[in-house]
């Protein structure tokens, strides 16, 4: 099933699109004609505890719902799936990424060098832009501000405090029940559905924090805004989750172009990584982390105030969002090696 969580009038409400997503069953709706029980069906939460028993007496009543139980999706605005995550995590999942980054890094650095030529031989001979050995030894995250995530069509507002806007294309697993010391053979029963993430990141508050001789993540850099959807597409819809395409659109151009094949933790090796040491709850949000090419910090393509950034994942679908910068006129902006070089000028060192 493809769940969605969406308002009309009044509160918002839980459903399953059908008909090519044209359609929303309302589930509460079609349950108060029915034997079904409602509560199961007030909010996204409230189906994730529910189980099995819940989905399926979702699906008795998708196939038996009649035009009374339908909205059109036209109709109504699409919530983020899943508004406020029991937690929510990312992961450094897709080692392309990492290098990718470490490129564009040494690459900047030579560009602004006195002797770029020297720098660059620097560089070649630090095996600077490879992947560090200890990036494969265990599965890193950093914890998101559960409280800032929003949904697809959602525009963006971006902080006054940072000009380098940047996107990350990503996708997620939504933990289906309370787990504890979970093995990776038994991981993926406990996966409720997949979504689309979008981590948003100030590219300059980040480097900021992470730069400084105290180091405890992105900080402000990835605190503002997380955008999650624009459905979950339960477990049983994708038998194979690891050969799903991964596209990432600025304007309607394609700009960014991965698999998620390309991940070297699983989501099922990050279950059982993280159930050793405590219980994982029903409704929280694991993040893949950035596909190799599925930000701005890697393809070097600068994002401004008023671009749409589409990010679609086969199988599940696209989940949009427009960037609201006025602090970042278009035509003044220096472009990107302008942004991020003043980006690594306030990356604070030891």
């Amino acid at each position: 099933m493809r769940l969605v969580t969406y308002k009309g009038v009044g509160a918002p409400r839980v459903g399953v699109w059908i008909n090519g997503d044209r359609d929303i069953v309302d589930l509460a709706q079609a349950a108060s004609r029915s034997a079904a029980m409602s509560d199961q069906f007030r909010d996204m939460q409230s189906l994730i505890e529910g189980g099995e028993a819940a989905l399926d007496s979702a699906r008795h009543l998708v196939a038996s719902a009649d035009g009374e139980d339908l909205v059109s999706t036209e109709s109504v605005q699409i919530l983020s799936p899943l508004p406020r995550p029991a937690q929510l995590r990312d992961f450094l999942s897709f080692p392309e990424h990492v290098r990718r980054c470490r490129v564009t890094t040494a690459d900047l650095a030579v560009e602004t060098a006195a002797d770029p030529e020297a720098k660059r031989r620097e560089m070649d001979a630090s095996g600077f832009t490879n992947v560090p050995k200890g990036y494969y030894d265990f599965p890193v995250y950093y914890t998101c501000n559960r409280m800032t995530v929003g949904g697809t069509d959602e525009d963006i507002v971006w902080p006054s405090f940072s000009s380098f806007i940047d996107y990350e294309l990503e996708w997620a697993v939504v933990i289906g029940n309370d787990c504890q010391n979970v093995s990776e053979a038994q991981a993926a029963k406990n996966i409720f559905g997949y979504t689309i993430f979008n981590d948003w990141s100030a590219r300059d508050e980040q480097m900021k924090a992470m730069g400084a001789p105290v180091n405890l993540g992105p900080g402000v850099g990835k605190d503002f805004a997380n955008t999650l959807g624009p459905c979950i597409v339960t477990r049983d819809e994708i038998p194979d989750p690891y050969d799903l395409g991964m596209r990432g659109y600025v304007n309607g151009d394609l700009i960014s172009s991965g698999n998620t094949s390309g991940m070297h933790f699983r989501f099922e090796e990050i279950i059982a990584y993280l159930t050793r040491g405590h219980v994982l709850a029903a409704g929280e949000v694991l993040g893949s982390g950035t596909v190799g090419t599925g930000c701005s910090l890697e393809t070097r393509h600068q994002i401004l105030h008023g671009d749409v950034i589409e990010l679609e994942v086969d199988r599940i679908g696209r989940l949009r969002n427009r960037v609201v910068a006025p602090h970042l006129d278009r035509t003044a902006a220096g472009g990107f090696n302008d942004a991020m070089a003043k980006a690594m000028q306030l990356a604070i060192k030891p």
